[in-house]
């Protein structure tokens, strides 16, 4: 253990929090359109889904990686997944804000049950699969230490585990975080899209100023919620 390796390490494994939350956030999107008894079921089914898929690509991380001969216009397997994958993301967290805008507008009630339990669990398979192969690409684009790899996607998903609860109850007593989450699938998505397509942003500098994003929304809700305790108090 050299100092380089516990600091990407550390790195990799905030990293890759942050995309477990985004995932985590999405799961409860889509399980929230379920009726009330099936809520709680889907999100422990997206979140065993989620950490599975992680494990399993994780274990064929060589096999994954060796995806790149061409086999259609200069474009490799890995290619068209990140490609199909960009798109999913980009369709599904732009769809799901305008849902929430036309939901706004028409002033309906948005806690309906809108999705059969089946159609929930396959669009939380695709978003489980799409968050892992990214997470597998972010893993790989930082360290080239596979047990470096290994312990930061195995540590955020322990966090996972951990904190979905708490991160749940979170989401649902601040809206604004579900429009944050969405923003960053969406920008997850143009990622996968543009790398599909041969063009590799450094993922280190978007997931940070992601974090970022999250900390300041952070810092706002505190903020907001002193401020309605000061006003509440006042005569």
């Amino acid at each position: 253990m050299t100092l380089d390796l516990i600091s990407s390490f550390l790195l990799l494994t905030a990293l890759e929090i942050v995309l477990g939350i985004d995932n985590i956030i999405f799961i409860s999107i889509v399980a929230s359109k379920l009726p009330a008894h099936q809520v709680e079921l889907a999100r422990k089914v997206g979140l065993l889904l989620a950490v599975i898929t992680r494990l399993i690509l994780l274990a064929f991380l060589g096999y994954i990686m060796k995806l790149t001969n061409p086999i259609v216009f200069n474009f490799s397997i890995k290619d068209f997944i990140l490609i199909f994958g960009g798109l999913f993301l980009i369709w599904k967290g732009t769809r799901e804000i305008h849902e929430k805008l036309e939901g706004m507008k028409s002033a309906r009630r948005t806690d309906l049950p809108t999705l059969t339990f089946g159609k929930a669990l396959i669009q939380v398979a695709m978003v489980d699969m799409v968050f892992s192969i990214d997470s597998i690409l972010t893993a790989v684009g930082l360290v080239s230490s596979f047990w470096v790899m290994a312990g930061a996607i195995v540590t955020s998903v322990v966090f996972m585990v951990l904190f979905s609860g708490f991160i749940v109850r979170v989401v649902q007593n601040h809206p604004t975080i579900k429009v944050l989450a969405l923003a960053f699938i969406i920008m997850i998505g143009i990622l996968l899209l543009a790398e599909g397509f041969g063009t590799h942003f450094d993922r280190g500098y978007v997931y940070f100023a992601m974090a970022f994003s999250a900390v300041v929304e952070g810092i706002n809700l505190k903020v907001r919620g002193h401020y309605n305790q000061v006003v509440g108090t006042q005569p």
